[in-house]
């Protein structure tokens, strides 16, 4: 294969730099599809779990004044459990520290001789994983679910579109999150405290374990505009249980959108700074 096919830059075509970007995507989807076994696994424990998850909010729900805590009612929080049980590892919240490990081991390096930016090849692969998930880990709880459970179903024609333009967002900006929280390695050396920090917080504040229109007003907004973490998993999910009105589902999705591109940029500045440190130091 030609070297110069394996470049993404402003610089090259645009043929070369999307089927480059595409390979990339696809050896992401491939790395994880070796692991059924694991798949399997993983597919059973999210099952197990959305049965207990949904059993407490549906008693959250029968000893709530009018049945519907935070809006929703009892068909949509079993939908919000299951679905949510589903894109769980599409996004890929947790379990990811393979840029930080290759700093800490100093194999970063060899990334850096790359023709490809590390954040671009990382987020192709990442993208790959989410495609993954998506066909494998997300549908079995979500067909379980509905099948145990009485679950709402989307009745506007745009919501499954907007659907799966939010959780495309999603996998984006929740790369950028670990991505960030990955390069503290690059300053610090070892980044097990922030990953920890992260894998604890991320999963109160994107609506893992609860709703977060269960929490005050005040605080909910605040979430949502100061932060990109209910985008990660709450705005896929009450898109599709229709939780809001259609211009609303939009604007959540549009804020998506704009999370995403910042956390992007983001990574691509800290990425550059810390080239910048380990030319100067002599790495």
């Amino acid at each position: 294969m030609d070297a110069s096919v394996l470049t993404i830059s402003p610089g090259r075509p645009i043929r070369a730099s999307v089927a480059t970007f595409g390979a990339l995507v696809w050896s992401g989807f491939r790395r994880y599809a070796t692991y059924r076994q694991a798949t399997i696994a993983g597919t059973f424990t999210n099952i197990v779990f959305g049965f207990l998850r949904c059993y407490v909010l549906l008693a959250v729900a029968a000893g709530a004044s009018g049945g519907h805590p935070g809006g929703y009612d009892v068909r949509q929080l079993a939908a919000f459990v299951w679905v949510g049980q589903g894109l769980l590892i599409v996004t890929g919240i947790w379990g990811w520290t393979e840029l930080a490990d290759r700093i800490r081991t100093g194999d970063v390096a060899s990334d850096l001789l790359r023709p490809v930016s590390p954040v671009v090849a990382y987020l192709a692969a990442d993208l790959g994983r989410g495609l993954h998930g998506m066909l494998t880990r997300f549908v079995p709880p979500v067909v379980v679910g509905a099948l145990v459970f009485p679950v709402s179903v989307p009745h506007r024609w745009q919501t499954v579109p907007l659907f799966l333009a939010s959780t495309a967002l999603a996998v984006v900006g929740c790369f950028g999150c670990r991505f960030l929280v990955n390069a503290t390695a690059y300053w610090l050396q070892d980044a097990r405290g922030p990953i920890m920090l992260w894998t604890l917080g991320s999963a109160v504040l994107c609506g893992l374990y609860f709703p977060l229109r269960l929490l005050p007003g005040w605080a909910t907004v605040t979430l949502w505009i100061g932060t990109p973490l209910p985008g990660l998993l709450q705005t896929p999910i009450d898109v599709l249980v229709e939780r809001d009105p259609s211009g609303r589902q939009v604007g959540l999705v549009a804020l998506q959108a704009i999370w995403a591109v910042v956390l992007l940029y983001l990574a691509r500045k800290v990425q550059q700074k810390a080239e910048r440190k380990l030319v100067v130091q002599g790495g």
